[in-house]
């Protein structure tokens, strides 16, 4: 799973880039998602990502908005790394595809890198006919190798009709339209267990002081406070994020994403130097940092939400999509396990998004057929209705989601219209900020491990994103 700030806004042209955002526009959007964010997502019940009470009812479904081609006999294959809930839903979604079309959809999973993975398929002659690229970065990546192809005039005309211009454009390269962004993430929560918090007498903080003295009552109470899931790397990546994104501000931001601004910049020792106020400090992180190595994402949060009042932590950072790994225990969303936006470490709390969008590499009318299907509402509901999940698409009714966490956050979401910040590591070449074991993901692991080294890994950061920018 990958990961689609404080909301801000971003107008993206071909030549120049994002427009840096407002103070103003900052603190407006950043106050619609917090106050829609802290407000309802701890009060409100509902199923746990798994689905509502009507599991085989597509009853957030539009029905039909998009006329498909007839395509009996003909095939495609789609790539994504999406594992688990996550595939076996989106795998709903291609099955819907198969039945109006009667082309059949084969799924095929694949590994991070995916530019890498695609690169060994396109060379063995063998290359999907759709990929799910979640980076804005790996798009302009797949154009500038010649694998990516333009979408037709259906899919921008269903893409132009339910996409805020924001959401288009980062599908943009060189003012062309490749991508759709089919799904979204508000990477900018923590998730806490409602037993834990209530046995230390723990409240939900808005400020980063407030987080750490929320953490020390719950390790006072005999819990460690934070699950890490360090075995991936880009989990560490939105961390830092976060904290930069509210601590630097949107333009320190923006300039950091371009490597216009080097990571030896003071900005990013500052960011640091807060991360390892948590990652530092001993015994807040489930199993040190060893323990927090070795732990995948989805662990990350199960062990959170198992263990009755002694679970293996009291809180854990990621995004809305948390929700389908909540759905893997016994705990429900909105009772059990709760959520409050990351808090404040400057002015403002960030609100960080992240995104995969469908991309053609194998042009046909039956790939073309498949992007404007996943642009349309009738997809994106039938996987809304799944849980932990959530569209940028504007035309997908709050309905479409299966409790009310979810249709706050969509809401939250769509309402930004294109003031928002993307992940930064997924804006970077895939190098420095998509490769396991490399790059970011491998310097931020390692600071992990030694948290007192914060001018050692701002070095690293620094050769690694020079070498991967060019710049």
């Amino acid at each position: 799973m990958r990961r689609t700030s404080r909301i801000i806004r971003i107008r993206r042209s071909p030549e120049h880039g994002p427009t840096p955002p407002t103070r103003r526009s900052v603190r407006a959007a950043a106050a619609l998602a917090a106050g829609v964010l802290a407000v309802s997502l701890t009060a409100c019940g509902g199923d746990g990502g798994g689905g509502g009470d009507d599991k085989g009812k597509a009853s957030g479904d539009t029905g039909t908005t998009v006329t498909l081609p007839k395509l009996d006999g003909q095939t495609l294959e789609v790539a994504a790394v999406w594992t688990g809930a996550e595939q076996k839903n989106f795998k709903q979604v291609l099955a819907e595809f198969e039945k109006r079309t009667g082309a059949k959809v084969t799924f095929v999973p694949a590994q991070d890198p995916i530019i890498n993975f695609l690169g060994s398929k396109i060379a063995g002659g063998a290359p999907p006919d759709v990929a799910m690229l979640p980076q804005p970065g790996a798009i302009k990546q797949a154009v500038e190798k010649n694998w990516a192809k333009p979408l037709g005039p259906e899919a921008a005309k269903e893409l132009a009709k339910n996409y805020s211009q924001g959401w288009q454009d980062i599908g943009k390269v060189d003012g062309k339209q490749y991508g759709v962004y089919y799904k979204a993430a508000n990477k900018s929560l923590i998730w806490y267990n409602a037993q834990v918090f209530e046995n230390a007498g723990a409240s939900e903080p808005k400020t980063w002081d407030e987080l750490l003295n929320t953490a020390q009552m719950v390790y006072d109470s005999g819990v460690t406070p934070f699950s890490v899931g360090g075995a991936d790397g880009w989990t560490l990546t939105d961390w830092f994020e976060n904290i930069y994104l509210s601590q630097a501000g949107p333009e320190k931001y923006d300039q950091l994403a371009k490597h216009e601004i080097k990571w030896t910049d003071p900005s990013v020792k500052e960011a640091l130097t807060t991360l390892a106020q948590v990652w530092g400090k001993k015994d807040y992180v489930a199993g040190g940092a060893q323990g927090a190595l070795q732990t995948e994402f989805p662990a990350s949060v199960t062990q959170t939400f198992t263990g009755g009042d002694q679970p293996k932590a009291g809180m854990v950072y990621e995004g809305d999509f948390v929700q389908v790994n909540i759905g893997e225990t016994k705990a429900k969303v909105g009772t059990d396990a709760k959520v409050f936006p990351f808090p404040a470490v400057g002015d403002t709390p960030p609100v960080v998004s992240g995104g995969d969008a469908a991309v053609i590499l194998e042009d046909s009318e039956a790939a073309q057929a498949l992007v404007t299907f996943l642009a349309s509402p009738d997809a994106a509901s039938i996987q809304a209705k799944l849980g932990g999940y959530l569209s940028p698409n504007k035309n997908v009714p709050s309905s479409a989601y299966p409790n009310e966490v979810q249709q706050k956050m969509a809401k939250a979401l769509i309402d930004a219209g294109d003031d928002f910040r993307f992940d930064m590591s997924d804006q970077a070449p895939q190098a420095f900020g998509g490769t396991p074991g490399k790059g970011e993901w491998k310097a931020l692991q390692d600071f992990l491990k030694n948290p007192a080294d914060i001018a050692g890994t701002q070095a690293k950061l620094e050769a690694d994103a020079a070498a991967a920018y060019g710049n």
